[in-house]
């Protein structure tokens, strides 16, 4: 069944108004009609419902089904730095199919890209729009928030809000005893933690001055593994780590 997103509430007696957007690839784009049934997510719930009324509008009614949630057990925040072109439409994309609860850009020290932010406002509008039909089409119960750029310094006062910080550092991944992912993901599982945040870097990888600053906040670094990955590779393989943990 067909996904959608809906911020409004359900009335009194379980019936809710789809309009805007929605509405018209319901009416335009699947051509559904009075007695086919859709998924309305609201407020993190599946609800499935039955078409009863269309117009310019549509209005849908609770069949009192729902479905369970697919959300990943911990909150996983992703943190990368600006990378070039179109990379961070396929970090929303593909991170959301993964299950990540957060995307947060920032402008590293090795960020070639510089966000302009005259069109910023449309930029991250237009992240959030892929991050909605990805988690339409991966059948998620939330859409991954994706926050405007922050400078380096912005992300250090961020990070106290996090249960654990995980820094991807290649030169921890050139080292001959790497710190294993998988071993401090078992940690963070067997204490129970409720958030993560990872922070990767651009292209050229977090500099020296990046990693010890936030090692000092309370960052941990970790390896991905004896090769080095790229920017927009190493958020969705951390990901499927986690997936793999937890799920």
């Amino acid at each position: 069944m067909q996904r959608y997103f809906v911020d409004e509430p359900f009335t009194n007696e379980n019936e809710l108004t789809i309009s805007g957007e929605n509405a018209k690839h319901i009416l335009r784009v699947m051509r559904m009609e009075v007695g086919e049934s859709i998924v309305v997510v609201q407020q993190g719930t599946a609800y499935i419902c039955e078409i009863i009324q269309t117009g310019q509008d549509v209005i849908v009614k609770q069949t009192g089904e729902t479905l369970s949630s697919p959300e990943m057990p911990i909150q996983v925040t992703i943190a990368c730095g600006l990378p070039k072109g179109d990379k961070l439409d396929l970090i929303t994309q593909k991170g959301t199919e993964l299950g990540m609860y957060a995307l947060i850009p920032f402008a590293a020290e090795r960020s070639v890209v510089k966000w302009d932010d005259k069109k910023g406002e449309k930029k991250t509008e237009r992240l959030q729009k892929i991050a909605k039909e990805a988690a339409e089409q991966s059948h998620r119960t939330l859409i991954p928030e994706i926050h405007n750029p922050i400078t380096f310094k912005q992300l250090l006062t961020t990070v106290s809000n996090y249960d654990a910080i995980f820094i991807a550092d290649e030169e921890d991944a050139k080292s001959d005893v790497r710190t294993r992912f998988a071993d401090k993901l078992k940690k963070v599982y067997d204490n129970e933690l409720k958030s993560i945040l990872l922070i990767f870097g651009p292209e050229g990888g977090i500099s020296r001055k990046e990693a010890s600053s936030l090692i000092e906040a309370g960052g941990q670094t970790m390896s991905l593994g004896p090769r080095i990955l790229r920017a927009e590779t190493a958020p969705l393989y951390a990901l499927a780590a986690i997936s793999y943990e937890f799920e």
